[in-house]
């Protein structure tokens, strides 16, 4: 693994957001990195030779961690996936409706996704 930190950070916007690049990790296949909150929370992105695991199960360990997933598209037709700490939900649902996003479905309902849609 390699790590590079940016100091200072590179910083740019999305729409109204401002967001800061503090750094980038390398994996060699088979590697994984582990983003903690302070709360304890955990998410895992793991390298393999054919591509990236992007996330851990989302109806197992991700729910252990109070996470829901979700796939949302923006204005422009972008999809993007969301982890969405369980107690926060009301505020990623004031998120999507300022950002005019919308909740495609759910990925860790444990049902067929299209039975997910809000």
């Amino acid at each position: 693994m390699k790590i590079e930190a940016l100091d200072p950070p590179r910083k740019y916007s999305v729409r109204s957001v401002e967001i800061r690049h503090c750094g980038n990790i390398r994996l060699e296949p088979d590697e994984q990195v582990t983003f903690t909150t302070a709360s304890g929370r955990e998410y895992d992105v793991t390298k393999k030779s054919w591509g990236f695991f992007a996330t851990p199960s989302v109806n197992g360990r991700l729910k252990i961690f109070g996470y829901r997933t979700a796939v949302v598209r923006d204005p422009s037709g972008k999809r993007f996936v969301c982890l969405v700490e369980t107690e926060k939900e009301a505020e990623f649902r004031r998120y999507l409706e300022e950002d005019n996003t919308g909740v495609e479905y759910w990925l860790s309902d444990d049902r067929d996704p299209s039975f997910g849609k809000d």
